[in-house]
């Protein structure tokens, strides 16, 4: 049995006429009585009990027209999620993000993606740029947000916005009532850094900022993004931070722009030939949002690369 006899039987079924059903098949009524004959036969009871007038269901083919109809509904609903999965409007992303975004960006982002494609799961890690490098190589995510360059083949990465640097410093120190500060001025000043294991890329744009001003930043205190604002805030140093974390929001550190306003690119990261209708909706509206929100800054601008 396969769905041709199954569709057969139910216009049968519903019409109670072979003409009727013959004519809304658009076939002659010879091959279809046929058809319904060849499957009683192979199920081995009747499904229509049969006069000169019409065509009645048995118990047993009232029983085959309730569940094809059944299987039918099944069919149209797999062709639609087929069709929506297809267009990358259902289906399951892994996206990883860093833990700035997490206040600036990411809350728009995720926002508006749901909205626009409730189907499709999100499952959110909060990941080191590194790690998530590896993990989009290993396919435990499917998209990431790092900063820095990125430089592996195996990698499409795409440029998504750009943030100033800005001087982190505690709220009490003589720089913070600065309006801006010259990079070189922080030469004698404790600094503040994550682990350049956490993002060595990152960590080397930074340190190349610093060279190219003339000196070596002296780190005294290594800590993930968010904990440097507080052992900013504690006097253990100074930081040099994306512009973003003004979202954090903290009244005991001040953020000082730099001469010559140094940037940092955000960029968005995925497996090479990875063809995912998802991924391509989520970077869709990526452009969109984030894109947006970069337009709308002060000396923003969207340059992509690939």
């Amino acid at each position: 049995m396969d769905l041709r006899h199954l569709r057969y039987f139910v216009a049968v079924a519903e019409e109670r006429h072979f003409g009727r059903a013959a004519e809304r098949l658009h076939m002659a009524q010879p091959p279809l009585s046929r058809q319904i004959q060849a499957l009683e036969a192979e199920l081995g009871y009747p499904l229509f009990a049969r006069n000169r007038r019409r065509v009645e269901l048995t118990e047993a083919g009232a029983v085959l027209l309730d569940r094809s109809r059944q299987v039918f509904a099944a069919v149209e609903r797999a062709v639609r999620d087929a069709e929506r999965a297809n267009a990358g409007k259902s289906g399951r992303i892994a996206v990883g993000y860093l833990s700035s975004l997490a206040y600036t960006g990411l809350t728009a982002l995720l926002r508006a993606f749901r909205a626009e494609f409730p189907d499709v799961e999100l499952v959110l890690r909060e990941m080191a740029p590194a790690a998530q490098l590896e993990a989009l190589k290993e396919g435990i995510l499917d998209i990431g947000f790092v900063r820095g360059p990125v430089e592996d083949a195996s990698l499409t990465a795409e440029h998504i916005r750009k943030e100033r640097l800005l001087v982190a410093v505690a709220a009490d120190h003589p720089f913070a009532s600065r309006a801006r500060i010259p990079l070189e001025q922080l030469a004698s000043e404790p600094f503040v850094m994550f682990p350049r294991a956490r993002a060595a890329t990152f960590f080397d744009q930074l340190m190349a900022i610093c060279r190219n001003a003339g000196f070596t930043p002296k780190i005294v205190q290594e800590a993930p993004q968010l904990d440097i604002v507080s052992l900013v805030a504690a006097g253990f140093g100074v930081a040099l931070m994306p512009e973003s974390i003004r979202e954090v929001n903290r009244p005991d550190i001040a953020l000082v722009p730099l001469v010559g306003s140094p940037s940092i690119e955000l960029l968005v990261a995925w497996r090479a030939g990875n063809g995912s209708s998802v991924l391509q909706t989520f970077l869709g509206v990526t452009r969109r949002v984030l894109g947006a929100s970069q337009a709308a800054s002060p000396g923003g601008g969207r340059s992509a690369r690939r």
